[in-house]
């Protein structure tokens, strides 16, 4: 019996991200804090560019976005105890993977839903995009920053209405 294989390259990619976001914590300097986001958005290209090449694994899919949304968290969560940012502007960054945990949360103890059914969609990776992009704002020019809040509340509402359409629809089917 053959077991399947969980160290594979891209899931030690996905898991490189915990102590990268402990790392981005732990320093003040904004030169490593940048070294550290860039390393971080390499190694989330590199394992979805291997994963779709088949090297994927059941673990990789759930561990891959909750590296990538823990990393987030915990670099803004910085830059919030920092006083970089206002809590306002917090949760609106957050506001789709607040809702997405929620998300999952109802889909898991909703009958007929299988969570692992939910696949990444373009209107979440259009904020993730723009959360990484307020990341180097705040890094890099923090006078930028407020400009990058209105398309990521809109982008936001996009991809909680998305993913809670997404939602009703498979519970629907079922």
């Amino acid at each position: 019996m053959s077991r399947p294989r969980i160290l594979t390259l891209p899931n030690l990619l996905s898991l490189a991200r915990f102590p990268l976001a402990a790392a981005f914590v732990a320093t003040e300097s904004t030169r490593i804090r940048f070294a550290l986001l860039v390393v971080a958005s390499l190694t989330d290209l590199l394992d979805g560019w291997l994963a779709r090449r088949g090297q994927t694994t059941r673990l990789g899919a759930l561990l891959d976005p909750i590296a990538d949304k823990t990393f987030v968290l915990v670099a803004i969560s910085a830059f919030l105890f920092d006083g970089a940012l206002s809590t306002r502007d917090y949760f609106i960054v957050l506001s789709r993977d607040f809702a997405t945990a929620i998300g999952f949360f109802v889909a898991y103890v909703t009958p007929g839903l299988d969570v692992r059914s939910f696949k990444a969609r373009w209107s979440g990776k259009v904020v993730t995009v723009l959360q990484l992009a307020a990341l180097f704002a705040l890094l890099l020019r923090p006078s930028l920053f407020p400009l990058l809040i209105p398309p990521l509340a809109l982008a936001s509402a996009w991809a909680i209405a998305d993913y809670t359409l997404t939602l009703h629809r498979t519970r629907a089917r079922s």
